[in-house]
Formats: structure tokens, sequence, C-alpha cells
């Protein structure tokens, strides 16, 4: 019987809408067997699933979404580098996200600053909590901000805004008006932080980045020269062609193939599931991440 598992889940410790502890029991209700709690650039959930997974029975990967600098593309561009089987307890990985999670931190004050300009306003209230308390902030928060700002209904209204995804896709992507980005770390940085902490590195739902598919496969072969283990075939918004593209490119060169269905919490529009992802008949390669 097939191993079943999700290699990507969010909790409050980053942008997810769960504690740690019932993002994992969700999973075990799921029927999940194998799970990773990813928050980004922080690994102070981990220690927290990891003893909910033994309550629950669900085995825990100790695992970290780094975001990382593609300083290799034409054009700069974010891209999210997933950690597995790290030592989370270590001081390699733990004081390389000290510095990682200070310039996240800085390039979402800058997006702040690029919203007022917009001509938004924002609600602060949760933003000066999480910062009070320690916690990351990122896209999702800032636009829960501007969502929570009564003055903005009507202009958000006009701009069928809804919702934080939405409210991501219309200023805080690529390309839109607020978006500001990261200066570290790059992609090699990123590789290099994991494998300082025992881990394997993979490139993070390639194509929810990068929609060329050429331009996946020339990335792959990039960041595979940088030491990137894996790629994450399989992808909740991957479609057969995207995932079987990147399989077959992961058997060729003898790198892993991982999934998951980035979860988010119960009420995201997009990453509500456990394991809502296909694999199209195509056999993942978790290697160690699954030993």
């Amino acid at each position: 019987m097939p191993l079943r598992f999700d290699l990507q889940s969010h909790s409050t410790h980053s942008d997810g809408a769960l504690p740690a502890a019932e993002v994992v029991q969700r999973a075990a209700q799921a029927g999940v067997e194998l799970l990773a709690l990813s928050d980004h650039d922080t690994i102070s959930g981990v220690a927290e699933a990891v003893e909910a997974g033994k309550r629950f029975g669900v085995r825990i990967v100790p695992a970290v979404e780094i975001s990382a600098v593609d300083d290799g593309a034409p054009v700069g561009r974010e891209l999210h580098i997933l950690g597995y089987d790290i030592d989370h307890t270590g001081p390699p990985l733990t004081d390389s996200l000290v510095g990682f999670l200070a310039d996240r931190e800085q390039r979402t004050l800058r997006m702040r600053d690029g919203l007022r300009e917009a001509g938004l306003q924002l609600d602060e209230t949760e933003l000066d909590e999480r910062i009070a308390q320690g916690k990351p902030i990122g896209r999702p928060h800032l636009a829960g901000a501007v969502l929570n700002a009564p003055a903005n209904a009507q202009r958000l209204a006009d701009e069928h805004i809804d919702d934080i995804g939405s409210l991501i896709s219309g200023y805080l992507i690529e390309g839109k008006s607020a978006f500001r980005l990261r200066q570290t770390p790059t992609v090699g940085e990123a590789i290099e932080a994991i494998h300082a902490a025992g881990g394997v590195a993979v490139w993070a739902h390639p194509f929810w980045d990068v929609s060329d598919p050429t331009e996946v496969l020339q990335s792959i072969d990039r960041f595979r020269a940088l030491g990137l283990d894996g790629v994450e075939a399989f992808y909740v918004t991957h479609d057969e062609q995207q995932t079987r593209l990147l399989a077959e490119r992961c058997a060729e060169l003898g790198l892993l193939s991982t999934g998951s269905a980035d979860y988010h919490g119960p009420d995201n529009r997009l990453f509500s599931r456990f394991m809502a992802f296909e694999t199209y008949g195509l056999q993942p390669n978790l290697g160690p991440i699954a030993a």
C-alpha cells in the first residue's frame, strides 16, 4: 500500500491558520502517515509538531521552507526551497534562519510601505502583535491588514478582491505595485544552509513561480549544479503535463520527486485539504525523507 504523505504544511508559526499541533491532528484525521511542517523561514513549530505526531500517530519530518532569491535568472525572482530531515535543534540552521528571517521581515515592511504608497490603509493590529511576540510576518498578514481596514472596502470590491489570495495576487506578487524582492538568501545559500543542517533541499512548486516549462527545466539544471536534491513534482496546482514533465526530469537526473497540498488551514481557498495533489500514476521518489 503506498505511503500516504504530505510534505508541506504551515502553522501559525508562519502563515498558516492553525497551531502546529492542530495541523498534525487534522493531518492524522485525514489519513496522513508522513507529514512535514514546513513553516516559512522558521523551525519554531517543529518540536511541537513532532510531539503531536507521537500523540496522533503521524510521522513528522522536520522541515522548513526557505524563501530565496534566484540570482541566476535573467530577472531577479523569489523561489522557495524546502529543507527536509533537518537538525532543527542545532545552531547551523537556526543561526542561518535568524538572518534569513530578518531579511524576510524587512522585505515585508517594505511591501507594507508599498501598499501605503498605492493608497491603501492597513489595520496593523495583528502585525504589531506578531512582531511583539517574535513571530514572523509575511504577505498573508499584510493582506489581512488591508482587508481588515474598513476604508478599503469599496476600492477592493471594485477590484474584485475579497480574500487574502486575491489581495496578494493583486498587489504583492512580482510585477504588482507593492511587491518588493528579498535580498538574501540566494538559492545556493539556502541549499547550503539546509545541507549544513544535515537535510535535503527540494525546490518547492516550480510551476507556481515559473510558468514556462523550458525555463523550469533550465532552472532545475542550474539548481542541481548548486546541490539541489529534489523537486516538488506533485503539487496541488500542478496539472498532469507539468507533473509528468517534472517527475520525468527528476528520474533522468536522479533527483528526488516529492509532493504536497501545501496545507494552510481549513478555510484557505486553495490550500485547505491534505494530500490534495495528483500523482497521475507516477511513483514519487522520497528517498531518505521516507526512510
